[in-house]
């Protein structure tokens, strides 16, 4: 299959070699001509222009900053609209904008070019020995037919809905893992301030529930089910257990705003009578915000672990 890849920066470097090792021809461009001194001297053709890469190519991969780099490179001059043409595939590999690529995915369907959001997760050492998460969003059948050259770059391409469906999937991943990230700050500087040593304190919360767990495992068991009875733990016990450590975090002058926000939501749920059930079931409140329910079933569940 003949490639078009455009952007060698950390991750499309990698992601481009690995494509040339998976047996594809290439066809490279990136601002810096020199980035792609490595993927020459490997046997990729130069192209001058994005166009020019989207004239040599049966499907063109895209590996930029964002948005703005996405849409200049899709819809501007000398871009990839100016060379695609009826049967030919766009693949935008960035953590972009779902709604730019729904505009780029109308806008070449009227010609007959197809396109998918395909973002990436694995960062640059998953980039390299492709151990990489490929979510994919657009047609299921073009899905299909890119595979091979998906399959060259990442070793877990999944196809998650339509178009725009692989963006989110990726903005939601990276959200809840700044979140997180803001909430480990949070505890451990409560627990490094309240006495405990930093690597004590570390080696201490993997022994728990939450650090023999994924996060993203636990989810199936009350969440995405809508089930919160029988309850693992209960929300009153949860409740006193976080409001135990904003004490702290207050004894000690530690800001504990996610704490905070969380001991809230425990409030409320004890407020509408769910005491005696699982401490997660407040994250219904957020569901009732929202205006959405985030439902699936068992089977459903056990089939998709079944399938991975």
């Amino acid at each position: 299959m003949k490639i078009g890849f455009i952007g060698l920066g950390t991750m499309g470097s990698s992601m481009a070699m690995n494509a040339i090792r998976g047996g594809h021809e290439l066809v490279v461009n990136d601002i810096r001509r020199e980035s792609a001194t490595p993927h020459l001297e490997a046997g990729a053709q130069w192209a001058d222009t994005p166009r020019q890469v989207a004239e040599e190519s049966e499907i063109v991969f895209t590996s930029l900053p964002g948005p703005r780099e996405v849409e200049a490179v899709a819809l501007g001059e000398d871009g990839l609209t100016e060379g695609l043409t009826e049967g030919k595939v766009f693949l935008d590999l960035s953590t972009s904008s779902p709604a730019l690529i729904r505009d780029i995915y109308a806008k070449f369907a009227e010609r007959g070019i197809h396109v998918l959001d395909a973002p990436v997760s694995g960062g640059p050492e998953g980039a390299r020995t492709r151990k990489l998460a490929v979510w994919v969003g657009g047609d299921e059948e073009i899905f299909e037919r890119c595979k091979p050259a998906l399959d060259a770059i990442g070793d877990k391409p999944y196809y998650v809905g339509p178009i725009g469906a692989g963006t989110v999937a990726k903005l939601a991943h990276n959200c809840i893992g700044y979140i997180i990230q803001t909430g480990m700050a949070e505890v451990f500087t409560m627990g490094v301030k309240a006495g405990v040593d930093p690597l004590a304190l570390w080696l201490a919360v993997r022994q728990g529930a939450h650090g023999r767990r994924g996060v993203f495992e636990r989810l199936p068991d009350h969440f995405l089910i809508g089930e919160y009875d029988p309850p693992d733990f209960a929300l009153r016990g949860a409740r006193k257990d976080i409001d135990l450590a904003v004490q702290v975090g207050r004894e000690f002058d530690v800001p504990m705003r996610l704490a905070s926000i969380s001991l809230q939501e425990m409030i409320e749920g004890l407020n509408r009578g769910w005491g005696d059930r699982d401490s997660r079931s407040p994250m219904m409140l957020q569901e009732e915000r929202a205006g959405v329910q985030v439902r699936t079933t068992k089977e459903a569940i056990q089939e998709a672990l079944e399938n991975e």
